[in-house]
């Protein structure tokens, strides 16, 4: 039995209450934990003590009352009032074994919930600029932002995974500038590469393939190009202003449609390594928003005339301001610059805005840590189009940092000497990956050790789960060579005769799970369910060390493997949310 069941006696009371009159206040939220000392029974509720300020009451006589109001359940044995006026919960032996059973019925469905009730959630994450393919860093938001919109899924939320696609913008001309250069030089001229432009070898398979398709079309000699061109950073001048002057050279010389062709080449073909790089680690999305798209409509001009119309707009120097400080931001932000073109922020922000358009109650973000200066803006711009800023979450993820043979592994992204997500998993595996990735909070680094992630050794929390899940496999093979027979029946009929210390323990972990999966859920922190996983691998292992299962007594045998089986569900249960598989055999 969960302690979602003594959640709601204690909301069936609580309505009760106040049905009669004798709580006449709005009714809080239940909260119930598992008790450290079982001597103060199993769970414990602060409930009164929440109740006290509201009603001016003690909390013992609030206490009082509530169990007075408490329906009758076969799961409790006793309810005590203890200290200031916490309400203790002692449960039956029905109730310890009831979860057993629980879980055989509800099989992959066990540990979900419905306190979402349908609330439409639209989540963004990675979002990474399709300048190069997705590094070690961007692996862990999107490891990070499947977990938890997969929590969120499994608690009762409806959510919309999205990638906005940066395909507009400066870096995005710097990439297609890049991607020509290399294509003048495949072309045989000679080219003396920017400081500040994309230097991967990415770059240069992309410069391969528009060869290949296209020819000698968009080949020029490069002296066309380089004339007339402010110095470079190595020769003492400006990379920022030289990197510009290159990429309008190459859309003079190109001219639209060319450009258009070298950058749609550039774009497209980094986006579908993206797309596919995501894919295979098990990351898909229901949409794919296109900034360049979006900025092309009227959705943000819109807007803005909405905020200049709330009088929440200023002219200075040229350029249109937003009074995002009368929304708690520490500076006015520029809306549109003096020559005409529009802030990235604007685009931003209008598309925040545009995601509550679409009907979403709530959106989380989840972006690097980096962007922590950024929150306050946009949620002053939510708040000047009166949205609650509290329906927007950021949710900001640490940097990630490798580690071989005890040594850091040096990256840097703009000389391309970084690893990719897909260099890692090809390395470590998805499993590991996925796993590694979320078993911090976000706001933690990761070191994740690339030794550790591939060893066959309980160090290794994903090979220490993943066995526990293959021993259990490997009891019921066992079982067929031996020629002994399971029946769930006569299991759970007997689950009275699991009394050993290992068998109550790994029974009351594994009653823990839906509260570890609500928990993880509504704090967006799969590290919950990772630690949870990792406690109940070592609940089972320590049971397996210590008890045969396939004895010859018949209850007790279908007693035990009917437990182990629940374990093993629990198991399933769990690392498909984290993304990881269940093998039978290791």
């Amino acid at each position: 039995m969960s302690k979602q069941h003594i959640e709601q006696l204690l909301q069936t009371a609580l309505v009760t209450l106040s049905q009669s009159g004798l709580i006449s206040t709005e009714l809080p939220q239940i909260q119930v934990d598992t008790t450290k000392d079982k001597q103060h029974g199993d769970f414990a509720s602060n409930i009164a003590m929440i109740l006290a300020k509201p009603l001016q009451r003690k909390p013992r006589d609030i206490a009082e009352i509530l169990i007075k109001a408490l329906p009758s359940s076969s799961y409790i044995a006793k309810v005590e009032i203890a200290g200031p006026g916490f309400i203790n919960f002692y449960l039956t032996p029905d109730a310890l074994y009831s979860v057993i059973a629980e879980i055989c019925s509800a099989g992959d469905q066990y540990g979900q919930c419905d306190i979402g009730q349908g609330k439409r959630v639209m989540i963004e994450y990675v979002s990474a600029n399709p300048t190069g393919p997705l590094h070690v860093g961007h692996g862990r938001h999107a490891a990070y932002g499947a977990v938890v919109a997969d929590l969120l899924e499994t608690v009762g939320y409806n959510v919309h995974r999205e990638y906005y696609v940066n395909d507009a913008g400066r870096q995005m001309d710097i990439l297609g500038a890049s991607t020509w250069l290399r294509y003048l030089a495949l072309c045989g001229e000679t080219v003396t590469f920017p400081a500040n432009g994309y230097k991967g070898d990415y770059v240069i398979d992309v410069a391969r393939r528009l060869l290949a398709e296209h020819g000698q079309q968009f080949h020029l000699p490069a002296q066309t190009l380089f004339q007339d061109l402010p110095l470079d950073e190595p020769a003492g001048g400006d990379k920022e202003i030289y990197i510009d002057a290159i990429v309008a050279k190459a859309k003079e010389l190109l001219g639209a449609v060319h450009y258009k062709i070298v950058f749609d080449m550039a774009l497209n073909s980094i986006l579908d390594d993206i797309r596919d790089d995501l894919a295979e680690f098990g990351v898909t999305y229901q949409n794919w928003f296109s900034e360049r798209e979006f900025v092309q409509t009227d959705v943000v001009d819109r807007n803005l005339k909405t905020l200049k119309e709330k009088g929440l707009t200023y002219e200075r120097e040229g350029a249109l301001w937003f009074r995002s400080t009368d929304f708690g931001d520490e500076k006015d932000r520029v809306l549109v610059r003096s020559n005409g073109v529009r802030t990235y922020f604007a685009n931003d922000f209008s598309y925040h805005i545009n995601k509550f358009e679409r009907g979403f109650d709530d959106a989380i973000d989840i972006f690097g840590a980096d962007h922590h200066g950024y929150v306050p803006r946009i949620k002053a711009g939510m708040q000047a189009r009166d949205i609650q800023p509290d329906q927007l979450t950021y949710l900001l993820v640490q940097f990630v940092t490798l580690y071989r043979n005890g040594q850091q592994i040096q990256m840097s992204t703009r000389s391309g000497s970084f690893v990719t997500l897909r260099e890692l998993r090809e390395e470590v595996g998805n499993d590991a990956a996925r796993y590694f990735y979320v078993m911090r909070k976000c706001e933690q680094h990761v070191d994740f050790d690339l030794d550790l992630a591939k060893a066959q050794s309980n160090e290794n929390p994903v090979y220490y789960i993943q066995y526990a899940y293959a021993r259990i496999c490997s009891v019921l093979r066992q079982l067929s060579e031996k020629s002994m027979t399971y029946q769930q029946t006569e299991g759970l009929q007997h689950l009275t005769q699991l009394t050993e210390p290992h068998e109550l323990q790994l029974i009351s972990t594994l009653g823990r799970y839906p509260t570890a999966i609500r928990s993880a859920a509504i704090q967006h922190e799969p590290h919950i369910l990772t630690n949870y996983l990792r406690d109940l691998a070592t609940d089972f292992h320590s049971y397996y060390n210590s008890h045969p299962f396939l004895v010859e007594e018949s209850t007790l045998r279908n007693a035990r493997l009917t437990l182990i089986l629940a374990a093993r569900q629990v198991l399933a249960n769990g690392l498909k949310l984290v993304g990881v598989t269940a093998p039978e055999r290791m």
